[in-house]
């Protein structure tokens, strides 16, 4: 991909994005992503109604008269994005391939976590760390990450979870919220999820293919795993061997599924033949409502 090919592909993704998460997701976002807390902003006298349990005792006593502490929400935050690259984010039999919803998904939180005066920084992965962009605000920086995730190529085809929350809790000292955008397909990571979750606010964004879901009887077809590489032929006029993969994918989405209950992380899902909008915004709105 030349300059000018990039620039339109990074042009054309920050026009939808940018307005998606102007227009349809900024309020959602600001309700479902509170502050980190209540920060002292003045005291001023009290007045019937207030509470009583922000009297401050010091004031009213110089003053002789009743004052009472005001308080502030604390607004700014810090939006990690985890992404994973690994060879299976290629793929896509519906109307667009994992990463490039990964793409646009990134696109539309980081700015709706600019429009709220929130930092914003990226942890791509694969099996390994390949690459970090420490959090920052400003609209060159979320274009700079739109650039990434479009022409970035990791070192390694292969994925490993836990690898990067442990990078993740290392690098990221105070608390965050945190996207972990993936298709999930490891295990051996709910360890590091929960004491990721100990410390920082951690949502599973998965991005799924309805071709994973189930085998289509199209006779025999030749797969190649894009992660280890390995091919092999699969007869899909079998029903065995259409029950057999259908009923796996079942069991790991149960698996999956039960990971993240059991951790306390939120979980959403994204099918690559579907619109994100209506999953990302029943998500923000059932946060919004806890």
């Amino acid at each position: 991909m030349n300059t000018s090919e990039l620039l339109k592909k990074v042009r054309k993704i920050e026009i939808k994005t940018k307005g998606l998460s102007k227009n349809i997701f900024s309020g959602e976002y600001q309700t479902a992503f509170k502050g980190k807390g209540m920060a002292f902003s003045e005291v001023r006298e009290y007045q019937p109604g207030d509470d009583v349990r922000t009297i401050d005792w010091n004031v009213t006593a110089r003053y002789n008269n009743p004052y009472i502490k005001v308080f502030q929400e604390e607004r700014e935050t810090t939006v990690i994005l985890l992404i994973d690259l690994s060879g299976s984010s290629d793929f896509g039999t519906q109307t667009q391939l994992k990463r490039e919803i990964a793409t646009e998904i990134s696109a539309v939180l980081s700015f709706s976590a600019i429009n709220n005066n929130d930092k914003i920084g990226v942890i791509f992965f694969s099996n390994k760390i390949e690459k970090f962009i420490p959090p920052k605000k400003g609209k060159s920086h979320i274009l700079r990450i739109i650039r990434e995730l479009i022409t970035f190529q990791p070192s390694s085809k292969k994925t490993n979870i836990e690898v990067a929350l442990k990078y993740f809790n290392s690098v990221i000292k105070k608390r965050a919220i945190c996207f972990i955008i993936s298709d999930f397909m490891d295990d051996n990571f709910e360890k590091s999820l929960k004491i990721a979750k100990n410390k920082h606010d951690i949502i599973g964004l998965n991005i799924n293919d309805e071709r994973e879901k189930n085998l289509v009887n199209v006779g025999m077809i030749k797969v190649i795993d894009s992660e280890t590489g390995i091919i092999r032929w699969i007869d899909t006029s079998d029903t065995r061997n259409r029950n057999i993969f259908n009923y796996n994918h079942k069991k790991q989405a149960e698996d999956l599924k039960n990971i993240f209950s059991s951790s306390g992380v939120d979980f959403i899902n994204i099918n690559t033949g579907q619109d994100y909008i209506k999953p990302l915004m029943n998500f923000f709105k059932r946060r919004g409502n806890k």
